[in-house]
This record gives C-alpha cells, sequence and structure tokens, in this order.
C-alpha cells in the first residue's frame, strides 16, 4: 500500500480516468487529459500511465494515441499492449 502515498494527484487523476474506460474499449491520451480538466497535459498522462503501479487494475493499456495508433505499453513497444486490447475485445464477442 506504500505506492498509494506516493502518486501525486495529478497521477492519481489520471489513473482513475483510465479505471472509467470501459472494458474492450479504447481512448484516447487527450481523453484523458480532457476528463481531468487537463487538456494541455497530454504528454504528462503518458509519462502518469507510465508509472502506474497496478497495471493489472488499472487498465493503462486502453489509452491510445490521437491517430489511433497505440503508443507504449508500460514505457514499451513490444506488442502488448496491442495484445491485451484484442484480448479483451475477443473476451467481449464469448462473453457479452
Amino acid at each position: 500500500m506504500e505506492s498509494i502515498k506516493k502518486l501525486t494527484s495529478f497521477e492519481a487523476a489520471v489513473l482513475k480516468a483510465a479505471l472509467a474506460i470501459p472494458f474492450g474499449e479504447t481512448r484516447t491520451y487527450a481523453w484523458v487529459a480532457e476528463r481531468i480538466g487537463k487538456p494541455g497535459a497530454v504528454r504528462a498522462v503518458g509519462t502518469a500511465l507510465r508509472k502506474n503501479p497496478w497495471p493489472l487494475i488499472i487498465p493503462c493499456h486502453r489509452v491510445i494515441k490521437s491517430d489511433g495508433s497505440l503508443g507504449k505499453y508500460a514505457g514499451k513497444s513490444d506488442g502488448r499492449k496491442k495484445e491485451l486490447i484484442e484480448l479483451e475485445r475477443a473476451l467481449i464477442k464469448i462473453f457479452p
């Protein structure tokens, strides 16, 4: 629980916004920035998501770039983000 105390209020707001993204859907970094009332903080949103201490609980993989490309996941471009999004979309078809 120590990691909860280490979040800034901005980081906590970003992670809370990510929690609002429905399973199997994506939203943009700009959407998150606007949702938290900081429309000019798109890059800072990415930085906050990269620091997500609970990636299995808070779905930062659902946040993508405005041009539709995926961007990075946990600071890496290793395909995990794409796999997680595709898995969620496949699961929705199985468990509507």
